[in-house]
Parts: C-alpha cells; sequence; structure tokens
C-alpha cells in the first residue's frame, strides 16, 4: 500500500503554541499531553478528541477532516473535581464520555466514575450511569461501562451499571435487587431495556459484538463482605440464556484463564492464560467443550495485550514487550498495512491503529518513538492517504529529545538485568555525567521503549537517567516477578542499586553526582535503596511513595480488597524491614518529597510519616503537597514545580552549578 501524507490538520496545536510565552524545561515537560485522547466517528469524517484546561480541567472537541473544517467544543470538565478520562463516538452526531475524580468525604476518600452523553453541538447532555437516581442507602461510585457499541442500532449501547437497592415504593423505586446489571440503554432518551439482572456478585459481564451477553465473571468471597482476588467465569452458548462454568481466574497470581473477547462468528474467547510461567495468548470454545488452544506465546516475556479494531472491538492480534513493544496480527490484511505504516512513518516505528470507522475504511493511527512524543493520524485506505491530525505535546515540537538504549547489567548475583539508558541530547559518548537511577512504579510493571516525560526531562538537564526493569516487574514471567516487589523486596532493591554501581563501573557516572527518582512504587524503591546502600546514591527524590508496608495495608481496611491488599503484602520481618519509614535513620542523603493530598493509591500519610521520621534521625528532607491532586499529579502547575523543584534539589545535592 501506498501512503501519502498530508499536515493540513496538525496546525492548530502549533499556531497556539507559538502565541504562548517561552517555557522552561519544566514548564515544556510538565506541560499535561496536549491530545488526551483521540477517537474516530463511524463515518470516518470526524474526529472527537480531549485536550487539557486550567489545573485538572479537560474539554472536549469535535474536528471534521475536510478541508477548512473548524474545531467545536462539546464539554468541559473543570477538574474540580471531574475530569475527562475518554470519549467514543456512539452514532454520528452523540459521543460518550467517562468522567472521573476523587472526593474526600470526612477523611475517606472515594473516586468514582460517571458516564455522559452528548451531542456534538454540546446539546442533550444525559447521565447515563444510573438507572434511578435517589437512593435511601449506598453510595456509588463505579459509574457503568458501555461493553458493547450496537453498531447497527444509533445511539444505543449495551451498558453494565451498578443498581443499588432501594426500600421506598415508587414505580421506579422499591427494587429489592443491587449489584452489577446490562441494560440495552438509549444514550438520547436514557430509555431502558434490563438485559441481565442485578447480580451482586457480577463484576464484569463480556459482549460478541453483536448485543449478546456471553461471559459473566463474579468475585469469589473470603467472607460477605471481603473478596478473595479470584473471579469465576461462565459463559452461555449461542442463543442459550443458561451459565456454564469457563474458568476461575486469580488477579493475586494471575492462574487461570482471564477472558477478554468473544468471536462472534469462531464462537470462541479470547484471553490470556499462563504458559511455562508467562502469560500467551488462548481461544476457549464456547460450543459446550470449553476446549483451551494456545494461540501465541513467547519463551522469553509476557504476552500481555490484544490488539483490537473497529466498533465490534474486533480482535486482530496480539503484542508483547522485549526490548521494544512487537505487534503480531493474525489478520493479513492488518498484517499488510502494518508493514505499509512501517515505511511511510520509519521515525516513527511505536505505531498503533487507534479507533476506525464502522466499516474499518477509514483508521485512526497513533504513531512515535523513543525521542518523538508522537502524532495522530487518519488513514483511508481506500485512496491510500494519511493527514497527520494532531500532535500529543505541541509544547516539545521542535525540540531536541534523547535517544533511548535498551542495556544488560549484572546484579550482584549475576544476573542481567533489562533496562533503558536516556544520554542527554549530544552527549551520547560522554563520560562522568551526573545521574539519575529511575525506577518505575507498579510494582506489577515495566518499563518499555519509548518517549517518557520524566526521563526525558533529567536527560534535557543533562543527567543521564537509567531506568532499570529490576526483578518484581511484570511482563517476564513468574521467575523474574518473584514474589512481587514488597514480598521480594531485596532482590528488587539490590538490582535498583546494582543499577546505579553499574552506571559508576561503566564510567557513564561521576560516583559523586548520584541520584535516584522515583515515583509510587518507584518512590518506594528509591528511598529503600538509600536505606540500603546510605552512601551511593546522593540525593532522593521520591513522588508519592510507598513508605510503610504495614500503613499501606491499613489503608485499604473498609474495602472490599482488603485481604487481597494483606495476601499482597503478607506479614514477617519484611513488613519492618523493607518500610522505608522504619529505618529512616539509615538514610545519609537528603530527601525531597511530593505527594498529593486526594491519593487514594498511596495516602499521603505515608510521606508525612516519612518527613518525621526523617526529621527524629537529622536527615536533611522536604515535602511538597497538594491538597487537591490525586497519585497522578495531573496538573501542570504542579508538574512544573516538581520537575523545577527536583532539578534544583538534585544540582544543589550534587554540587552541580548553573541553571
Amino acid at each position: 500500500m501506498f501512503l501519502r501524507t498530508s499536515a493540513a490538520g496538525a496546525a492548530m496545536f502549533l499556531l497556539c503554541a507559538a502565541a504562548d510565552p517561552p517555557m522552561d524545561d519544566a514548564a515544556r515537560f510538565g506541560a499535561r499531553e496536549s491530545v488526551g485522547q483521540v477517537s474516530l466517528s463511524p463515518d470516518g469524517t470526524k474526529v472527537a478528541y480531549i485536550t487539557p484546561s486550567a489545573g485538572q480541567g479537560a474539554a472536549l472537541y469535535v474536528l471534521g477532516l475536510q478541508e477548512g473544517a473548524r474545531q467545536t467544543r462539546v464539554l468541559t470538565a473543570s477538574g474540580k473535581p471531574e475530569r475527562l478520562a475518554r470519549c467514543n463516538w456512539v452514532s454520528n452526531d452523540r459521543l460518550i464520555c467517562t468522567a472521573y475524580g476523587v472526593v474526600d468525604d470526612a477523611g475517606i476518600l472515594l473516586p468514582f466514575t460517571r458516564i455522559i452523553g452528548a451531542d456534538v453541538t454540546g446539546g442533550n447532555i444525559k447521565m447515563l450511569s444510573t438507572r434511578e437516581t435517589a437512593y435511601t442507602r449506598g453510595v456509588q461510585l463505579g459509574g457503568g461501562t458501555v461493553i458493547d457499541w450496537l453498531p447497527d442500532e444509533d445511539g444505543t449501547v449495551l451498558m453494565a451499571r451498578n443498581h443499588l437497592a432501594d426500600d421506598r415504593t415508587g414505580s421506579h423505586l422499591g427494587s429489592t435487587r443491587e449489584g452489577l446489571g446490562v441494560d440495552r440503554l438509549d444514550t438520547r432518551t436514557l430509555a431502558t431495556k434490563p438485559v441481565e439482572p442485578a447480580d451482586p456478585e457480577a463484576t464484569e459481564y463480556i459482549s460478541d459484538g453483536r448485543g449478546s451477553i456471553r461471559i459473566r465473571g463474579r468475585r469469589m468471597r473470603r467472607s460477605s463482605e471481603l473478596d478473595t482476588g479470584v473471579i469465576h467465569y461462565s459463559y452461555r452458548k449461542p442463543g442459550s440464556r443458561t451459565w456454564e462454568n469457563l474458568s476461575d481466574y486469580s488477579a493475586l497470581d494471575g492462574t487461570g484463564f482471564d477472558p477478554y473477547a468473544v468471536d462472534h462468528d469462531k464462537n470462541v474467547a479470547y484471553g490470556l492464560k499462563k504458559k511455562d510461567g508467562r502469560l500467551a495468548f488462548y481461544s476457549v470454545a464456547l460450543d459446550g467443550s470449553i476446549k483451551e488452544m494456545p494461540v501465541y506465546s513467547r519463551p522469553d516475556v509476557d504476552v500481555d495485550r490484544l490488539i483490537r479494531i473497529g466498533r465490534r472491538n474486533r480482535v486482530v492480534g496480539v503484542s508483547y514487550a522485549t526490548d521494544k513493544r512487537e505487534p503480531v496480527y493474525f489478520d493479513p490484511e492488518i498484517q499488510k498495512l502494518s508493514a505499509s505504516l512501517s515505511r511511510a512513518l520509519p521515525d516513527q516505528p511505536l505505531a498503533r491503529i487507534v479507533d476506525s470507522s464502522v466499516d474499518e475504511g477509514k483508521l485512526l493511527v497513533f504513531a512515535g518513538s523513543d525521542k518523538d512524543p508522537g502524532a495522530y493520524y487518519v488513514l483511508d485506505r481506500k485512496t491510500g492517504q494519511m493527514q497527520t491530525l494532531l500532535a500529543a505535546r505541541f509544547e516539545l515540537e521542535g525540540a531536541k529529545l534523547a535517544t533511548v538504549k535498551a542495556i544488560r547489567y549484572p546484579a550482584a548475583d549475576g544476573t542481567l538485568v533489562p533496562g533503558y539508558l536516556t544520554l542527554p541530547p549530544g552527549k551520547e559518548s560522554a563520560k562522568g555525567l551526573p545521574a539519575i537511577v529511575l525506577p518505575h512504579g507498579g510494582p506489577d510493571a515495566r518499563d518499555e521503549w519509548g518517549f517518557d516525560w520524566l526521563s526525558q526531562f533529567y536527560a534535557a538537564r543533562g543527567f543521564a537517567v537509567l531506568q532499570p526493569n529490576f526483578r518484581g516487574s511484570s511482563g517476564y514471567g513468574d521467575e523474574w516477578f518473584q514474589q512481587n516487589g514488597f514480598r521480594s523486596w531485596k532482590v528488587a532493591i539490590g538490582d535498583v542499586v546494582d543499577a546505579g554501581r553499574w552506571l559508576i563501573a561503566q564510567g557513564i557516572a561521576d560516583p559523586a553526582r548520584l541520584g535516584i527518582v522515583g515515583w509510587s512504587y518507584g518512590g518506594y524503591a528509591a528511598l529503600q535503596s538509600a536505606v540500603v546502600e546510605p552512601t551511593l546514591f546522593k540525593a532522593v527524590v521520591a513522588i508519592a511513595p510507598v513508605t510503610d508496608l504495614a500503613a499501606l495495608k491499613e489503608e485499604s481496611r473498609g474495602w472490599s480488597n482488603f485481604a487481597v491488599v494483606q495476601d499482597y503484602i503478607g506479614s514477617g520481618p519484611h513488613i519492618r524491614e523493607g518500610s522505608p519509614a522504619q529505618n529512616a535513620a539509615r538514610i545519609k542523603a537528603p530527601v525531597l518529597l511530593f505527594h498529593g493530598g486526594l491519593d487514594r493509591n498511596v495516602g499521603i500519610g505515608e510521606s508525612r510519616l516519612m518527613a518525621d521520621r526523617l526529621k527524629d534521625a537529622g536527615v536533611k528532607h522536604e515535602l511538597v503537597t497538594w491538597d487537591k491532586l490525586d497519585h497522578y499529579l495531573e496538573d501542570a502547575a504542579a508538574r512544573t514545580e516538581m520537575l523545577r523543584k527536583s532539578d534544583g534539589f538534585l544540582r544543589t545535592a550534587m554540587g552541580i552549578g548553573g541553571s
């Protein structure tokens, strides 16, 4: 296929950026993505995209793809507390958006989601989240999920929604059933037809993309209140209303078949299951035999994502990440298309299909690289023309960004640990640089090759940055994962410490100018590394860090996942030994902490405890907080402050002059 590109749509953000005052590195890299999410209308003539506004606010715009089309603002969210997460087309003139946020209810942080429908003109706004509008008991946090876009039914969807029982009488109240059910919902009128009754144990429903619910997931409880982390999946044969056993999947250890999608034509479920200790892609027959078939696996890493396109979320492949994420397409036409995209966009090898028109004739594509935050394109498969649409980060347009190199370094026991090394632009062969070890969050996560705003900022400021995929990271199978990064903290933190030692041994880092920075579990790893090796790192920056494992367990008390969190973190000597706040007296390097007051992932109390313990130990430290921000600090001003302050802190601790 021959692809031709046109840049007609991209000038909008570039012109906006040109009118702004000059930005320093902290402001440019701290800015939220110019485009948070993009979707393509069913007829392929328009796109909808979310762009940030002040604070945590955002706005939804619609832009026609024809020459000279003007953007139209559809919705806005102030970010106080409502924010926009995703917006998708339900017809050519209507969209559905997910709003989310966190509220402080008398000291209890409550995360919530809501689903909202709106016409492209901004009119006929409807709340789609609940069937009833008032309750005498219960708080509804989850706003529901669209599980089938019903492309043949204009503006109607299948939606899984929580129903709360109500003890009043009335035509629409008085229901005694509560739990997760499925409704066929007209998003314009809110006319509702029940499809699946409310089930108090249900957690998930999966449609076949043709309007039929074929799979149901139900939680297995340890008691009437506490989940076990195991989901029991059932399925239905075509045309049947009888549920039959499919699988039991454990979120704790990843065992069992975890279904993701149903292929209507082949009558199979697609999902992930472990094979030889690594996730693999499987199909399971839904004809009564529940015959499992391994479809694709790797001997080195997990196959961890399904690739889907179209309004019916058609499964066309899977992907995995070794040094770089790689797609595997089962659809020959999509495989040919992928090869064509690689030829058309040689400098943006991380290309993926984001959305498509209902006939799949037009595709929305995102492409980027390690030193390119990426851009969105619209491809017309009939003409072969590809239109450049929107830049993901207009603040970084024209900036010289750093190359990211996959490396391996030896741990103390000889194990080769994978990671990514980012050297300052123009200093790819320099030695004796100021350097940072940047462990990822999670711990059930891993870093991948591509653009990362945090590592790129520090590289732009002259630091070499090493991101280790230490043991305890996900993506490499059970043996690499160990017991997880908390239970097996000694191995995980040992690998992080060895990343710093390797930088010095290679001559990349000046041993007097080596720091460590981390976010969430990465912040925990940064602090605990300073406990284990007090003299190796000269400065520690921890953003929203776990600091006390006992406190982390207690944060889930009162929630249904309390038993799961207890089991995950475990009990024993590692609770105290592996908690930085309990060992603060061993830390010698200065510490800079950042935390948001509405953090539901890791409570702000953990950073306050850490600051108190560092004060008691006489360790130089500072704690910076934002009362109205959560774990991700999705506020350009806050991120800019964090970057600017951490850069200055690192430079002072390392004795680096200049600005």
